[in-house]
């Protein structure tokens, strides 16, 4: 089911209008259906309930990165989620809506001494540490607060993940992680690192993959790391496989997290180990959608160009990656299809940045808008707010969060005021 939707030619968000919640919010907006985001978190939730006979308390850890309001957040904790951060401020966001502390993971290759502090105080489950010298920071800093600090070592498997270069992270170039030989020499000089208990093995390859094959090639090197450590009198009490599961921003057709989770743990199912993952995009990306207005049209000798109120520092995904959103009108044509298909014309739906490379979409079939006309980016629900910024001096968008017939303010608009908070002349 498909929570965004045209009734009588008007785009829905469940039960919302969308042009009624852009008469009461104004533009643009981030907009999430609370139906998605259950589903979509559900759809691995339920799959490792029911495992839970072949490995006990299973985890899935929201990735915070991908959309960190605190409304989803909320969401996602009341449902059962742990988290994934990768700073003090997700910790902090996480805690704010009562999440608890010992279902959060910690990742990232730059912690700070400060993060690891406040992160040792908060009592989280688990460090994914990425170099030697963090986990020997890291075990100086618990010896100072008289701590142990669980740790998985984040294991980088050399495994080509097929996406986008900006968003892998499993190869031997990437910054991510600690080669496999020198993962195992880590964990068999535990002695060394006293204030340090070893708990877990993480890995995480990329993002928006595809394809289930080189998943399940980083798990089957995990497994041997984890048998090899047993033979060593080594016992590793969770796996982590991480996330990085695609979405359809278009005509993509990647596994679904059910396929995902049965192939994992089909893998794995000689082991008897407790199982994380920390999927993001798959849950939010496609709950949410940016809505936007028409404020000019414009045609040069050889681009029609639409020119609307969002822009790159909205939405910086298609500058940034060249990535793919698709584009409706909220309001959609009566005419017949063939009528329809004449007035389609190949146009660049673009903001009111100062750069060439503030754009949303190019060459895009879409019946002319027109000036006040509302589009939606589909598919805008993950590292779209997260990565916003106020670029231009823009103040940053308003957030929505659609629960049937009834939506809500998850986030102001913000004011001019707030774009010199703690600046002084």
């Amino acid at each position: 089911m498909h929570y965004f939707t045209y009734k009588n030619n008007h785009l829905f968000c469940e039960d919302v209008s969308l042009e009624a919640l852009a008469q009461k919010v104004g533009t643009p907006t981030y907009v999430y259906s609370q139906a998605t985001l259950t589903r979509h978190f559900k759809a691995y939730q339920d799959v490792l309930k029911n495992h839970r006979h072949d490995m006990p308390n299973h985890l899935v850890c929201f990735s915070v990165k991908a959309n960190s309001n605190l409304a989803i957040l909320k969401l996602l904790k009341n449902l059962g989620a742990g988290f994934d951060i990768v700073s003090q401020g997700e910790l902090y966001r996480v805690l704010k809506v009562g999440g608890n502390p010992k279902h959060v993971v910690f990742s990232g290759v730059g912690k700070t001494q400060e993060e690891m502090t406040y992160a040792l105080k908060k009592n989280i489950l688990c460090f994914n540490v990425e170099s030697e010298q963090e986990l020997i920071l890291l075990n100086q800093v618990a010896k100072k607060l008289k701590k142990k600090a669980p740790v998985s070592i984040r294991v980088n498997p050399d495994i080509d993940p097929k996406t986008h270069p900006y968003i892998s992270t499993g190869l031997k170039e990437n910054k991510f992680g600690i080669p496999i030989q020198e993962a195992l020499a880590l964990y068999q000089r535990s002695s060394e690192f006293s204030s340090i208990q070893f708990i877990g093995i993480d890995c995480h390859i990329g993002s928006q993959m595809l394809s289930l094959d080189p998943i399940l090639e980083s798990v089957r090197e995990l497994k041997k790391v984890i048998l090899d450590l047993k033979q060593k009198g080594i016992h590793i009490q969770h796996l982590n496989i991480g996330g990085g599961l695609g979405i359809p921003y278009s005509k993509e057709t990647p596994p679904s997290p059910q396929e995902y989770l049965k192939d994992v743990l089909s893998e794995l199912k000689d082991l008897k180990i407790k199982l994380l993952c920390e999927p993001g995009r798959t849950i939010v990306g496609n709950a949410g959608i940016l809505l936007t207005k028409v404020l000019y049209t414009k045609k040069t000798a050889s681009k029609n160009f639409i020119i609307v109120d969002s822009a790159m520092n909205d939405l910086i995904r298609p500058t940034l990656y060249d990535a793919h959103h698709e584009v409706w009108p909220v309001q959609r044509s009566i005419d017949t299809p063939r009528v329809e298909q004449r007035r389609m014309t190949s146009v660049d739906i673009v903001g009111p940045i100062c750069e060439s490379g503030d754009f949303l979409a190019k060459d895009r079939k879409l019946a002319q808008p027109q000036p006040s006309d509302l589009l939606v980016v589909m598919s805008a629900g993950a590292y779209g707010f997260s990565m916003s910024s106020n670029y231009n001096s823009r103040p940053r968008v308003a957030e929505a969060l659609v629960s049937g017939n009834k939506f809500k303010i998850c986030r102001k608009r913000e004011a001019l005021k707030d774009l010199i908070r703690g600046e002084k002349p």
